[in-house]
This record gives C-alpha cells, structure tokens and sequence, in this order.
C-alpha cells in the first residue's frame, strides 16, 4: 500500500481531494478531521498533516508520496524527488514594498530589512543577486510587516494581489512561480513504485482533460475540408453524415485555452449546432 501525504486542511488539500475523486480513488474515512484515511478500490492510505511538514515527512519514508506547493519543497530542502507537477494551487512568491517606497530595480532592496515565511528561498535569490538585506523570518500575516515598523518590505505568496494592495503594498519582483506537485522518496521501488505510477497514470489522464474540451458540430459538406483543417482533434476529426442530405456531424477535441478562437472560426467556416463539453478522463 502506498501512503500519501495531503495538507490538512484549505484550497490545497480540497484541489488535491477532488483529484483523488476524479481519479476514481475513494476514501472509506475520508474526512481531513481523522489523522488517516484509507481507499476502498485502490492501495492507498492518506495521512493528513501541515503542508509544511510533508516534506520531511517524505523525505524521512513516513509517507511514501505527498502533495504540497513546490514553494514549501524549496524552502524545506529535503531530500524528496518532484515527480509531477499537477497545475493547481498556483502562485508566485515576490517581493513587495510599500506603495510610497521609490522602487527603481533590484538595487533597490540593498540595505532593507525584508520579513518572510520562506528565508531560504529569498536568501537564495538574495546571494545570486549579490544583494545585500537583513532577513527577518516571521509567520502568519507577513503583509503586515511594514505597516507596524516591523520591516522595511516583504517576501511573500502573491495570488491575486489584493492582500497586497490592501495593505498599501506594490509587487515588485517576482521571486519563483509555485504549483501543487507531487513527491516522493527517492528510493521508492518494488510493489509501491508499481502502485505510484498506477496512481500517476490516473492523475495525468485527469490533468490532461481539464485542459481539452469535446465539441459537436454540423456543417455543410462543402465546408467539411475547412472545419477539418480548424479543427485536427487528436489525430483527425471525426465526420458522420446525418439524414439531412449535404450534411455531417462533426466532433473532436480542442484546447480550452484556443476554445473562443475556434469557435469563431468555425462559425465562419459555416458550422452550425456547436456544442462544447468537458471532458472526465483523456488516456493519449
């Protein structure tokens, strides 16, 4: 049985369920409150703890796997193997000053004290920009650092920015850009490397089709040469007359982030009765 670590609690942990579910992985005793939870249709056991302690956690062989933010691998630097990144739970970590600071590039930040939750990760960028600042390491609300004189800007995760913004804080540098990945130990072998690319293989196939979209269309046979070229699915379009003379059914797949432009063109290729739908799984 393979043992994977999942954050206890928040966006995260709720993502990284949800992938579970739509892997077709359910848990018998599934709720964050319990410690453990187990499968009842794979060989998987979850252990509920801080994402900051996963890391260690795999990297010491408690789990076996885990799913965290890259960012809290960088910062713990354990020794654990990033097997997959899974496209969720995106961010950035940048620095940041107050609205009123005169900003004019990296030169800037030399001589500044800088509160963060992530000192080696800013340390790091900090030498290989031959910087010079004072660290201070706090936890909880680093935004609010500047404002009670605790440090002259801040280091930190940025999603949308309006924390920031509220706090009469201005991005200015973006430091590295984090996701949910999954890790492992490093010597995983035998049944549970077995088992890790079993569960693997569910994850990407999950991935992948949230990124595509299935369309129908009909259209004129005339026009059939044109909608083919807009539209080459995974190999070819798949083209089915209907029992109106002159024309087919047509469907494929394309990409979400191409949805709108295609279906513009398609509409000026003549296409008629589109319709768009999401896909569960996509095995390539």
């Amino acid at each position: 049985m393979l043992t994977l670590a999942l954050q206890k609690s928040g966006r995260l942990s709720d993502r990284s369920l949800a992938l579970l579910t739509e892997s077709g992985i359910h848990l018998e005793n599934g709720s964050s409150n319990r410690l453990k939870a187990t499968a009842g249709n794979f060989p998987l056991q979850i252990l509920y703890l801080r994402d900051d302690d996963i890391p260690e956690c795999v990297a010491d062989g408690v789990a076996d796997v885990g799913i965290v933010g890259l960012n809290v691998v960088e910062e713990k630097e354990r020794s654990v193997r990033v097997v997959e990144k899974l496209g969720f739970a995106r961010c950035r970590l940048s620095i940041a000053v107050p609205r009123q600071f005169h900003y004019t590039g990296l030169a800037s930040l030399n001589g500044l004290s800088i509160a963060t939750a992530y000192p080696r990760i800013l340390r790091k960028f900090l030498d290989n920009q031959h910087l010079q600042a004072t660290i201070h390491e706090i936890s909880g609300s680093v935004e609010v650092a500047p404002g009670i004189g605790m440090a002259d800007a801040i280091f930190d995760i940025v999603s949308t920015g309006s924390t920031l913004m509220s706090n009469g804080l201005v991005e200015v540098e973006t430091v590295m850009h984090s996701e949910a990945v999954l890790v492992a130990t490093p010597d995983l072998n035998g049944d549970k490397a077995a088992v890790l690319e079993s569960l693997l293989f569910r994850f990407r196939a999950v991935m992948k089709a949230r990124r595509y979209r299935y369309i129908l269309l009909n259209a004129p046979n005339e026009a059939l040469e044109e909608i083919s070229r807009i539209l080459p699915g995974m190999k070819s379009p798949t083209i089915m007359p209907l029992a109106m003379p002159g024309w087919s059914s047509v469907h494929s797949v394309i990409q979400e982030e191409d949805f709108w432009e295609i279906i513009e063109n398609l509409k000026a290729a003549g296409a008629q009765g589109i319709l768009v739908v999401p896909i569960e799984k996509m095995i390539v």
